[in-house]
């Protein structure tokens, strides 16, 4: 019997390990290059941190910053992630439908004069590279959203950013790839490459992808990945509340800090008139619990953007873990040192925008064929020491 449940199997071309966005959006690319694939996810498809996701679709700027590799990696992986999201909806008129889309565009929220330069720099940054922004003022501002609180200084709208319910998405994008679900959780890997379950099951693919998000880290050095623990709430149905996706200025540069918790105003629009409302992280967190006090500031700071939420019911709250590598960049290329196993992990808060990016990024890599990005800004390489000299 022992014999029997060690027994290698081919299960498929590629080997996936990870049933959330990215593991999804892996499965779609690897299966368009005629591939076969497998994933192996122990819990619920498209849970995790995809399932406790807000969704939504960004191009993060790095205005300002364009000595920083990082943060001009970011804007790439984004832009294309972006354009190849727009590829998607726009290939069928059932996918908008069925991610429940909303090309809703976003508003980031300049509180004061020095906020408001800075939205106008972000504006000329994004425009000298093709994309469409627009600076409101305060009475623009007021006309768009007229329920924010009065005396912003005005607001940077981005029209091309949207939103979507990203476990729906990774039902479709499995059934479209003609992926095989296996039911386990990975104990490891073989001499020869294989994955090995921890019920004994051993599988065997030309070549696997780390897909797991925070699961990952048992594969890399000590403090590759950091959980970054966020909570949401969401309302019941107020209809026509907001039109945009509503975020202060000086979230991304709170998402990156590493020392210290933190809340934004982060807010959306949903199907039915309700609004789901963040945004919190938590450094090391990896609980599941909600932390009612830091819930509080984080809607309290919300009511005093958006000052008709105090008087609205919550639906219920919940909690995420984001899993952000330890340099803010996502790791996506070949395992250092494991044969024929592959990365797609630490995207933080932008897995879902940048899900198609990294899928075919990693395809490209693994299949030797010609890449659309640069790929070592977000080689895993990096994170590995460097092996000793003869």
């Amino acid at each position: 019997m022992g014999h029997s449940r060690l027994k290698t199997q081919r299960t498929a071309d590629v080997l996936i390990v990870g049933g959330g966005i990215i593991g999804a959006a892996c499965a779609r690319e690897f299966a368009r290059q005629g591939l076969s694939v497998a994933v192996i996810e122990p819990a619920p498809l498209g849970g995790g941190a995809t399932g406790a996701s807000m969704g939504h679709l960004l191009v993060v700027d790095a205005e300002g910053q364009d000595g920083d590799a990082g943060a001009n990696a970011e804007f790439a992986l984004t832009r294309r992630g972006s354009e190849l999201w727009r590829e998607w909806l726009d290939a069928s008129e059932a996918h908008p439908r069925l991610a429940e889309h909303s090309r809703c565009g976003t508003l980031w929220i300049a509180a004061d004069a020095e906020e408001l330069a800075l939205a106008q720099r972000k504006q000329q940054w994004l425009q000298a590279r093709g994309l469409k922004a627009e600076l409101l003022d305060p009475q623009a501002l007021a006309r768009a959203e007229p329920l924010l609180r009065p005396g912003l200084a005005g607001a940077l709208r981005v029209p091309d950013d949207a939103r979507l319910y990203p476990p729906k998405v990774v039902a479709a994008w499995l059934q479209e790839a003609r992926a095989e679900i296996i039911q386990g959780q990975v104990q490891g890997f073989g001499r020869a490459g294989e994955v090995i379950l921890q019920d004994g099951r051993r599988l065997w693919g030309a070549l696997t992808v780390l897909a797991a998000g925070l699961a990952c880290q048992r594969w890399l050095p000590p403090g590759t990945l950091i959980s970054k623990k966020g909570q949401l709430a969401i309302t019941q149905r107020y209809p026509g509340l907001i039109q945009h996706q509503l975020v202060e200025l000086g979230y991304i540069k709170k998402a990156h800090l590493l020392d210290q918790d933190t809340v934004s105003f982060n807010v959306q629009p949903r199907p039915g008139g309700q609004v789901l409302i963040g945004s919190s992280r938590q450094i090391g967190k990896a609980d599941a619990a909600l932390d009612l006090t830091l819930l509080r500031q984080m809607l309290a700071h919300a009511c005093d953007y958006l000052p008709p939420l105090a008087q609205m019911s919550l639906l219920r709250s919940w909690t995420g873990l984001r899993p952000a590598s330890r340099d803010g960049q996502p790791l996506i290329g070949a395992h250092p040192s494991l044969p024929r196993v592959w990365l797609a992990t630490g995207h933080e808060g932008l897995g879902i925008t940048t899900a198609l990016a990294t899928a075919e990024l990693l395809a490209q890599q693994s299949l030797q064929q010609p890449c659309t990005l640069a790929p070592e800004a977000w080689s895993p390489q990096r994170f590995f020491s460097p092996s000793p000299q003869p």
